[in-house]
């Protein structure tokens, strides 16, 4: 008898939780992990998709996005937020766990962007700048038309998808020069060239408070420009799985690729994948 009371309580509770308010009432957990530069977009996309889903639990981790390709490949996480494609040692990884190449998806376009301090005069570098200042090529501000003092550069460690991006297409595959300082997240990034009036260092568009975005190339880090691709350094931005998604991990994707998610991506500084009111 007080197994079936139980069974009744239970029954009736369920109706009530879907009948409850018309929002989605599913216990799930999802585990996500990856992209430092991805870290509070996907916060911020996380705490959105919780609101219209109260029995979805979602947990964001950053670490770089070769850690979430591991973690992934360990089957750590559900999802892998990556600001670059995978490189053909991660694939492997995924091959070897699951059998598959994984699946990935554009949920966002970015512009690597190029911090500095809001006190230095120096508004406009080109490409070709910017690869001699981060191969210690150029280390003095007055050869860009800047006051005569040393450069400090200021740049992410190599576990970030953006140090390798910013490697290969603004080095061209060279190396980094040694005398730079390294730092594990975009926003650390932030605060030590707003702190230092000779510091520069780059990132994603979605991080800018308290410091200047140079343009490249004359043209200007803005939404339009990186939709419409006239900004010289473009990329977009990545989940990947290991394979197909189903269930909750594919109702939380096809929720972020949704109006509601896009408009959520524009409100957070990145840029929505099409033009969307916010």
């Amino acid at each position: 008898m007080k197994r079936l009371k139980y069974l009744i309580f239970v029954f009736l509770f369920s109706l009530v939780l879907q009948n409850c308010g018309g929002a989605k009432f599913e216990l799930v957990t999802l585990r996500i992990k990856g992209s430092d530069t991805m870290l509070r977009l996907t916060e911020l996309l996380a705490e959105e998709y919780m609101k219209e889903n109260t029995g979805a639990s979602i947990y964001v981790e950053g670490g770089g996005t070769a850690s979430g390709i591991k973690a992934l490949g360990r089957g750590e996480s559900d999802i892998c937020t990556a600001s670059r494609t995978l490189k053909s040692d991660e694939i492997k990884i995924l091959a070897n766990s699951f059998g598959s190449l994984g699946v990935s998806f554009l949920i966002a376009k970015d512009a690597l962007s190029i911090y500095l301090n809001s006190a230095n005069g120096v508004t406009n570098l080109s490409t070709e700048d910017l690869s001699k200042i981060f191969r210690c090529e150029v280390t003095n501000w007055k050869d860009l038309g800047g006051i005569d003092d040393p450069i400090m550069l200021i740049s992410r460690s190599p576990n970030s998808g953006t140090y390798l991006y910013f490697k290969e297409h603004i080095l061209d595959g060279k190396e980094y020069c040694e005398n730079k300082t390294v730092l594990p997240t975009t926003e650390k990034v932030i605060a030590a060239v707003e702190e230092n009036h000779n510091a520069i260092g780059y990132g994603g568009i979605g991080y800018q408070d308290g410091v200047a975005l140079a343009s490249v190339n004359g043209i200007a880090a803005t939404a339009e420009n990186v939709r419409n691709d006239k900004y010289p350094i473009v990329r977009y931005l990545y989940f990947y799985t290991p394979q197909s998604p189903k269930g909750a991990v594919k109702d939380f994707i096809d929720w972020v690729l949704s109006p509601d998610g896009q408009k959520v991506i524009n409100r957070s500084g990145y840029v929505s994948l099409w033009d969307i009111s916010s």
